[in-house]
């Protein structure tokens, strides 16, 4: 049977002494081999060196609340990450480090300076500036893997199976105020189908876009400026 750890048979002596009046802190290191020193400084509140951030970390605690923030974020929207990709994302953290000091702030306050001098000459309001993006969406099958999720997780958890590649795409786009044109899919198809209207739960001022292969074409961006201007 393997023996405890040092740190184990540590925390063993110290709860054996302060659960016992009788035992003493020798006799106690003696029982469980670990050395007086140890035992004492610990009983004196002072923190064991496996447990301090700076020793047994590489990153910082913001840094790691990042990547659990990210993982609760892929755990809910159906893409568990597996211990490998949190690995990487712990990677690329670490290969980011650094960066923000090869910017220069002078040049990018010019480029808010312009901007803000467009502004000024055209009269331009904050619900005049828009941003809109791409987000897709997989579809797929249920497998069998090991992912990280989160801890109070009531049975397993449902990953989407990544070798179904049929996707449907949405277009979002917001302006600065806060409000949200209705979205626009691109799903794989020839025609419409009447229970994306009638079974789901689709907003009725969402547009449903088919196309061969679910990606966007030049007749569909002309239909989403169409849409955008419609909601505009």
């Amino acid at each position: 049977m393997p023996q405890p750890s040092r740190e184990v048979r540590i925390i063993l002596a110290i709860d054996a002494i302060q659960s016992s009046n009788k035992l003493s802190v020798r006799e106690a290191c003696r029982l469980y081999n670990v050395p007086r020193t140890s035992v004492q400084r610990r009983m004196n509140s002072h923190t064991a060196r496996a447990e301090t951030h700076a020793n047994c970390h590489i990153l910082t605690a913001t840094e790691e609340e990042a990547i659990v923030r990210y993982v609760l974020d892929l755990d809910m929207r159906g893409f568990p990450p597996r211990i490998a990709s949190v690995e990487d994302m712990a990677n690329l953290l670490l290969a980011l480090r650094g960066t923000a000091l090869c910017e220069d702030s002078k040049l990018m306050n010019k480029w808010f300076q312009l901007v803000s001098n467009m502004r000024m000459k055209y009269g331009i309001q904050d619900c005049d500036f828009y941003n809109f993006d791409e987000t897709g969406f997989m579809m797929g099958i249920i497998s069998a893997a090991m992912v990280v999720t989160r801890s109070n997780r009531r049975g397993r958890s449902k990953s989407v199976q990544p070798s179904n590649r049929e996707w449907a795409i949405a277009i979002e786009c917001a302006n600065a105020n806060g409000w949200c044109i209705p979205l626009f899919l691109i799903v794989q198809g020839a025609y419409h189908l009447a229970n994306w209207y009638t079974k789901g739960d689709l907003p009725q001022d969402w547009t449903i876009k088919p196309t061969s292969n679910g990606w966007t074409n030049n007749e569909t961006g002309l239909e989403w400026i169409k849409h955008f201007d419609k909601h505009t």
